[in-house]
């Protein structure tokens, strides 16, 4: 079976897809530009029938470039604190997942769903084994830095409350270094005279205040954005046809 979508939704939009057509006991993603090799397909499969809810591919030697290393790195880092994974788990796009794991993801309501998170969410029975990564042949990967910060942001925004609770913090912060700046300047008035009386004062707490304000609503703002994407009832992507092998 083959999806011709609509148009280019995305990595996660097209896998999602793919899972809710598959009626397998269990369901292999991987990318298709042979990267990961399909007989390296086998070793999953062997490691799953140990009863494990995922196992994800861990590469013996990733053939990438260095920027899309890092940015692998940054997005483990952010799996590590949002979706608890496990130290010495590696996790990839190159993964086998059971059935009652690919049903939780699709009856999962978001309108960014991200996959490896979403395993790592609704299993608690996961594993990796070693396959190999090949070198891509033909062409050049799509997933730019650009794509990699929007990902970043996605999972963010979309599965974690850090980014608010982060913004809470650095206005607390800055609050309570208003409030040191204001005493200083009282008590400096006491002791000296200064040519436009309660300017400074008033114009620093003003920016201070403004600043923390505006960047607080930003972040409030793309919350509730997402928020009425998820409860929306449109679909995150359409389906074209569907060709039958």
């Amino acid at each position: 079976m083959a999806l011709n979508l609509l148009q280019n939704y995305g990595q996660h939009h097209a896998n999602l897809a793919g899972l809710r057509e598959a009626t397998g006991d269990y369901v292999i993603t991987m990318d298709d530009d042979m990267q990961n090799p399909p007989d390296q397909a086998l070793v999953l499969i062997d490691e799953a029938m140990d009863g494990w809810d995922v196992v994800f591919g861990r590469f013996e030697r990733k053939q990438s470039a260095g920027y899309r290393k890092l940015g692998t790195k940054l997005i483990s880092m952010i799996n590590r604190r949002v979706f608890a994974q496990p130290p010495g788990l590696a996790v990839s796009n190159f993964r086998i997942l059971r059935r009652d794991v690919v049903d939780r993801i699709c009856n999962s309501r978001t309108a960014h769903p991200y996959l490896t998170g979403q395993a790592l969410l609704y299993s608690n029975n996961r594993t990796d084994v070693l396959v190999r990564h090949d070198k891509r042949e033909v062409g050049s990967s799509n997933y730019g830095l650009t794509r990699i910060l929007r990902l970043v942001f996605a999972i963010l925004f979309s599965y974690s409350l850090f980014p608010l609770r982060a913004a809470a913090a650095a206005g607390f912060v800055i609050a309570a270094v208003s409030f040191l700046l204001g005493l200083f300047y009282v008590v400096r008035s006491f002791f000296v005279d200064t040519p436009v009386a309660g300017w400074t004062t008033i114009a620093v707490l003003l920016s201070v205040f403004n600043g923390v304000t505006i960047a607080l609503l930003s972040m409030l703002g793309e919350y509730v954005v997402r928020t009425l994407n998820a409860v929306s009832a449109h679909d995150t992507y359409h389906v074209v046809e569907r060709v039958s092998g």
